[in-house]
């Protein structure tokens, strides 16, 4: 018989090869982009639903912030 299949907790996020190999847009987030991959893996689950991400939103709006002021030092 086939393998059995892979719980969701062992699963790659959605999204990861996607940063690693060919978007550059994420990798140019830097630190940030494990949060934007995070938000893009929680509006799939949840069916586009951005009242359900706002953790996630807001992880990465605090992330974006901190680079932000980081740079202008």
């Amino acid at each position: 018989m086939g393998k059995p299949p892979i719980s969701p907790e062992n699963r790659p996020p959605l999204h990861r090869s996607d940063a690693d190999d060919e978007d550059e847009n994420v990798k140019q987030l830097n630190e940030c982009s494990s949060f934007y991959l995070s938000l893009q893996d929680c509006l799939i689950k949840t069916n586009r639903n951005w009242k359900s991400c706002q953790a996630e939103v807001q992880a990465l709006k605090s992330c974006s912030e901190r680079r932000k002021s980081g740079q202008r030092k």
